[in-house]
């Protein structure tokens, strides 16, 4: 630890990612004595690289049925007291152009930049003081207080929120800090895992499957089943080591290793009616009279996979109505097994974390902890692809913002 500079706070936030700056900005405005720490010099990378630099920040149909968490109506009192409007509301007021893809996804009309600005903005506005290139290397709770060792000098504060963030994406600076937080001070936690990550699949099955690196179509996707299920309609990526896209990001966060994730390839239309209906007046081949409707190199790829070597050999003409019937099943009930995931360099967030039930729910505090605040992507709740995560992001900081500068008093 660096000897020398010893300040007392209100408040510390640790982490100046999304949840942590916008938590610094609003506890500062509120009248609170808000420092906010980072171990990185280079701010909000996770901002800066989302939406390809463009930033979903929010999503305009953001709800609770849009989460994941072993506790799911946790996020219900904080998605609720701060909206997407409220985002928008804060985005007009610095004249950041925006627009809307699809979905509800809400992206920056120039850069990430312009939000990353907007909340030092707002941090600055609260009279935030910075300490960036800073570690922290021991916590401790000392009467009311809560003493930080760091390597800028000792910090003490009357609460500390940490919003660290989770595992995904090391390289720009992801750590376990928060979990370890979390333990030292009792917290419970849900194990984690890569969420919003593309799939791998290994050994021979999928190589008919490896030239398609590129091949991209818009299908039905399924896993799970009961209150686990997960279904989405989205473009569908193939890599050379497997599946990517929205379709399988969306739907990596509802798969468990061992099963098996459905594709329907024909866009929900019945694919053994529509062979039967070529058949009387089609001389062609399988895969070619597939290749009127997927992409000519999946065509050839899939019947190869299925054993059909091409589809070549035999006119569909000459083929029994029961084989088609199996095929039409297979194309719209098209299960294949993962062998894994990309992991934590791929994976855009972290599925699990700090158990929310030792949480409240309006101030996102520790229950038992008094002044202990955890929030963003290190607490156990998950958002869909597309601007979700943000907008829990937002919400939680929001909640745990006004929650501290209120107790501080």
């Amino acid at each position: 630890m660096t000897q020398g500079r010893k300040e007392r706070f209100d408040v510390a936030v640790l982490g100046a990612g999304a949840a942590g700056m916008m938590c610094a900005a609003v506890a500062g405005q509120r009248g609170a004595r808000v420092v906010l720490i980072d171990h990185a010099t280079r701010l909000a990378e996770k901002i800066r690289i989302s939406g390809g630099g463009r930033c979903n920040f929010t999503n305009l149909q953001a709800g609770p049925a849009n989460y994941l968490s072993s506790n799911p109506h946790f996020c219900r009192s904080a998605l609720a007291r701060y909206t997407p409007q409220d985002f928008l509301g804060l985005i007009r007021r610095y004249d950041i152009g925006w627009h809307e893809k699809h979905r509800g996804q809400l992206f920056c009309n120039d850069s990430a930049e312009d939000i990353i600005c907007m909340l030092r903005a707002e941090c600055d506005a609260g009279g935030v003081h910075w300490q960036t290139g800073c570690t922290i290397e021991e916590i401790r709770k000392e009467g009311d207080d809560y003493l930080l060792l760091t390597t800028q000098g000792e910090v003490r504060a009357g609460a500390v929120v940490v919003a660290t963030g989770g595992l995904s994406i090391p390289k720009i600076g992801a750590t376990d800090f928060g979990y370890r937080i979390a333990k030292q001070f009792g917290l419970k936690l849900i194990e984690t895992r890569p969420a919003l990550v593309p799939l791998t699949f290994d050994g021979q099955a999928w190589q008919p499957f490896v030239p398609l690196a590129g091949v991209s179509m818009e299908v039905d996707i399924s896993t799970g089943s009961g209150k686990t299920a997960g279904a989405f309609k989205e473009d569908l990526l193939w890599t050379h080591r497997g599946l990517s896209g929205p379709a399988v990001l969306q739907i990596s966060s509802y798969w468990r290793p061992g099963t098996h994730i459905e594709v329907d390839l024909f866009d929900g239309e019945d694919a053994a009616e529509w062979l039967i209906g070529h058949k009387k007046n089609s001389k062609k081949h399988l895969n070619n009279l597939l290749g009127e409707r997927l992409p000519s190199r999946l065509a050839d790829a899939w019947c190869e996979a299925v054993g059909l070597h091409g589809g070549q050999g035999q006119s569909i003409a000459d083929m029994p109505d029961r084989a088609l019937r199996q095929l039409g099943e297979a194309l719209n009930r098209w299960r294949l097994v993962p062998s894994g995931t990309e992991g934590y360099k791929k994976a855009e967030v972290t599925l699990g974390g700090v158990d929310t039930r030792g949480l409240s729910s309006a101030t996102m505090m520790a229950r038992e902890v008094a002044g202990l605040y955890f929030i963003g992507e290190v607490v156990d709740v998950t958002g869909w692809l597309g601007g979700y995560n943000f907008q829990w992001a937002w919400a939680s900081a929001v909640a745990a913002g006004e929650a501290a500068a209120e107790a501080s008093r």
